[in-house]
């Protein structure tokens, strides 16, 4: 028999060393891409290339399309980089190559699955009875959440959704704040929920509890409230405990979009930014957002396991079970999966819960030195109380501030994404990689200062 690992080594050989390659290049590296104009087309090859030749080809092609997301200088939309833990378990999970779907297929994957739940229940001061499920993205996660939520108010309304479906079903209101993000809107659309009732927002995106209140004392139903743990512009949190205590008496279920926000819970510092979080029935969340894991991983927790393995459980002929302990199938929108809970664990076990404190409590203070240095440039202006990761500026009119942004994005030092806030252009700063250190603080702050004088 012909043993494989020769076929595989000259091709990891050269993945290891352009990986090398990669991440040493990103301490000095423009954060933009160097070119957009990639050629990869062309008529598919009649026969077969080396392997290893097929490595070396696609890093070079593709080195000029990178954007360094890594870098410690990526501020744009809320993207972490990879902690080292996590990044080798993330390649070990590809070469184990196991569709962590059943528990009796692949429990390896599935114990330490199971053990990173758990300890996100525990860092997160989440019910320890609630299941986890790790999906694709915060977009997914927020789905999963809904789909619980959707499938337990029908429930008590008197409506198997599973087996009648959604016509003729009792219609499901969804109450979100005015700053919600749009993946709730996305995730309700996929479920056939339709279009959120919005609740007033205060200056910060923060919802207004009264105004929550008052919306829902003038309808009836079965009732889904959806929370947000850090807004998009502001960082802020809404008032969780208040508006889970409103949202209960009225019978609604809870959901929290905490894509990056959740992980306040687990900071002491930060803790009381998301006061009453436990008190919800879901919540989603971003793993390769503050966690800093690999694409692609989001957590979906479900408070009622039940709920959520009706919404997504099935049994087939040929499956496997271990009797009442359940699948990972059952608790997300997926049958083949890579075992995205392997880096989760990774990055916790090498973390520990100091250690993610202490990650949670740089991001936020790296937000505020940047700030703070941002503040200190001519016609700059922060329109956030800078609570937690994120930063939004302008300088003066839309026109300027549009300006600044393409001059910044030319330069390369640093990268902040443009956004439209509160009726402004802006720039805005998500503070998302480990890495992010000083210096780098220090050299986005010059770039911004380049790119306000370029921009005139």
């Amino acid at each position: 028999m012909t043993a494989r690992w020769p076929q595989f080594e000259p091709a990891l050989g050269r993945a290891t060393e352009h990986t090398r390659e990669w991440l040493e290049a990103l301490h000095d590296r423009p954060v933009h891409p160097k070119s957009r104009e990639l050629a990869f087309g062309g008529p598919l090859p009649d026969g077969p290339t080396d392997p290893a030749l097929v490595v070396d080809e696609l890093a070079a092609g593709i080195e000029p399309g990178l954007m360094s997301m890594p870098s410690g200088r990526f501020f744009g939309w809320v993207i972490g980089g990879s902690h080292p833990a996590a990044l080798a378990a993330d390649w070990l999970t590809a070469a184990w190559d196991q569709n962590s779907a059943m528990r009796y297929a692949t429990p390896g994957t599935v114990a330490v699955e199971d053990a990173a739940g758990a300890w996100l229940l525990d860092l997160l001061g989440l019910p320890t009875t609630a299941d986890v499920g790790f999906v694709t993205g915060a977009t997914m996660a927020n789905f999963t959440g809904l789909a619980a939520a959707r499938q337990q108010v029908l429930a008590d309304a008197g409506w198997d959704v599973n087996r009648d479906g959604l016509s003729g079903a009792p219609r499901v209101r969804v109450l979100v704040g005015e700053e919600r993000h749009g993946t709730l809107d996305l995730a309700l659309r996929y479920l056939g929920l339709g279009v959120p009732q919005a609740v007033a927002a205060d200056a910060q995106g923060r919802l207004v509890v009264d105004d929550l209140a008052r919306a829902l004392g003038d309808g009836s139903g079965p009732t889904i409230v959806c929370l947000q743990a850090g807004n998009l512009h502001s960082g802020a949190f809404d008032p969780i405990a208040d508006a889970v205590e409103v949202a209960h008496a009225h019978g609604a279920w809870v959901h929290v979009d905490g894509a990056f926000g959740l992980w306040a819970a687990a900071s002491p510092r930060l803790r009381d930014l998301v006061r009453g979080l436990e008190g919800a029935d879901s919540w989603a969340t971003d793993a390769h957002k503050t966690l800093n894991v690999p694409y692609d991983c989001g957590v979906a927790i479900v408070a009622r396991p039940e709920s959520l393995r009706r919404a997504f459980g099935m049994q087939a002929e040929y499956f496997a079970a271990f009797a009442d302990e359940g699948d990972p199938q059952e608790k997300v929108p997926e049958l083949s999966r890579r075992a995205r809970g392997v880096p989760v664990w990774a990055a916790l076990r090498s973390l520990g819960r100091s250690g993610v404190a202490d990650l949670v409590d740089r991001l936020a203070l790296r937000a505020r030195q940047i700030a703070d240095g941002l503040a200190g440039i001519e016609g700059a202006e922060i329109l956030n109380d800078v609570v937690f990761t994120q930063v939004s500026v302008a300088f003066g009119s839309d026109e300027r501030t549009r300006r600044v942004g393409e001059a910044l994005i030319a330069d390369g030092g640093t990268w902040m994404s443009g956004s439209h806030w509160q009726g402004r252009d802006i720039l805005r700063v998500s503070v998302s990689n480990w890495s992010t250190d000083e210096e780098d603080v220090a050299r986005s702050i010059e770039a911004v200062r380049r790119a306000v004088s370029a921009a005139g």
